[in-house]
């Protein structure tokens, strides 16, 4: 009895369905934490990156 629950418990652990989506699930997770941790330094990067584009588009168009 207790080897065929053992069997049944190795079996479970191995298996893999459903697998890809709790790891997504987890990888969206992380994702937006870091996002929420930082989004007053990935506001101001991405600030900056906006204006140099711009500048650098002025420049190229005003030619």
């Amino acid at each position: 009895m207790l080897t065929l629950a053992w069997k049944k418990t190795k079996a479970f652990w191995r298996q893999e369905d459903g697998l890809g989506m709790l790891e997504m699930i987890l990888i969206i997770a992380v994702i937006i934490i870091i996002a929420v941790l930082f989004r007053e330094q990935l506001y101001t990067l991405v600030t900056n990156l906006f204006q140099k584009v711009n500048k650098k588009s002025e420049e190229v168009f005003d030619r």
